[in-house]
């Protein structure tokens, strides 16, 4: 079943989903294989994120995760990354619909702008994040203590987005 046949359900990550999360994200990153070495992350970052932070995960029918999404909220401003969608379930709709999800999130808790990186190496990211209202607020550079990885130059492009305010009667989770 494709995942835009159904209305996701999306939920927190359990700390015992850690594995899973990270075999997701690993794999939803092979893409990335023609710019750096080795995983996206490992079982260990997962863990302290999933404790420290968020990670929304929606299941796929089959029982294993179908996407997933990391949200840091600070203050007004949340931010998402490592957006993960497996590759049975790409070009459905679903990594959409998880931006949507953790856009939701923040908004519920406060936040009125969302942020994102992304590598500038990715250049399909930039446009695909701009037609959810996305817009380019600057870069950075790529983290010193991962330059070991890269197979080339790198950087990150910062993108960000206002949230709209929640409907009136709507009360924030903080």
């Amino acid at each position: 079943m494709k995942t835009k046949d159904r209305t996701p359900q999306f939920r927190l990550a359990r700390p015992d989903e850690a594995d899973a999360v990270t075999a997701l994200v690993n794999e939803a990153y092979r893409v990335e294989d023609f710019f750096i070495d080795g995983n996206r992350t490992n079982v260990a970052e997962v863990t302290l994120r999933i404790e420290d932070d968020r990670f929304l995960v929606v299941d796929a029918p089959d029982g294993l995760l179908a996407g997933a999404v990391h949200v840091v909220l600070d203050g007004t401003r949340g931010y998402f990354g490592m957006l993960s969608v497996a590759p049975a379930h790409q070009r459905t709709g679903l990594g959409a619909q998880l931006v949507g999800a953790a856009e939701e999130f923040c908004r519920e808790r406060g936040c009125t702008v969302m942020e994102l990186t992304a590598v500038n190496l990715r250049t399909e990211l930039p446009p695909w994040y701009g037609r959810l209202g996305y817009a380019v607020t600057g870069s950075a550079p790529w983290p010193e203590g991962h330059m070991e990885k890269l197979k080339m130059p790198a950087h990150f492009i910062l993108m960000s987005k206002p949230l709209a305010p929640l409907p009136a009667g709507h009360e924030s989770r903080g």
